[in-house]
């Protein structure tokens, strides 16, 4: 029995399903929105609010918790140096949690991420959703769709 066990084990490893997880709230922090499912989003949502709080506390320690828990690696030893500044200020996640996405959370208690669902996936027809930083504003949302053609517009 899995009484008092409030982890989602989301159908995968426990190694699996932290390596998404960390993927999934890189992703955020980089392009401030990203489309997964239901499922993924809710357990991501934990797991960028916690990086937020670290990010508030703003510590060296803080900081190295957040690189391990995000599996951040640097740019690698061989680039030159603009290309680590542009890695730097473009990919470097820690970096842009710490100096961008936390400083404007800094008089939010908590509820630093919202799950907007968005429908269904075409394929399995998973129930999707967008995760975004509350702080954005939020922009017409809705789902992929396949352009369908009516049989007059098949014939010409």
């Amino acid at each position: 029995m899995r009484h008092r066990k409030n982890t989602a084990k989301l159908g995968m490893k426990s190694q699996h399903k932290r390596a998404t997880l960390a993927n999934l709230v890189s992703s955020l922090i980089k392009h401030k929105r990203i489309r997964t499912t239901v499922a993924r989003a809710k357990v991501a949502r934990r797991l960028a609010d916690k990086m937020v709080t670290l990010g508030k506390q703003g510590t060296l320690a803080a900081r190295r918790l957040a690189i391990a828990r995000l599996s951040m690696r640097g740019p690698g030893p061989d680039l030159d140096k603009e290309a680590r500044q542009r890695w730097h200020k473009n990919q470097d996640v820690v970096r842009i949690l710490f100096e961008e996405i936390a400083p404007s959370f800094k008089d939010r208690q908590g509820g630093y991420t919202r799950v907007v669902r968005v429908g269904n996936r075409l394929g399995d027809a998973a129930e999707m959703a967008i995760l975004e930083w509350t702080g954005t504003v939020v922009g017409p949302v809705e789902p992929k769709k396949k352009d369908k053609k009516t049989k007059d517009e098949k014939k010409t």
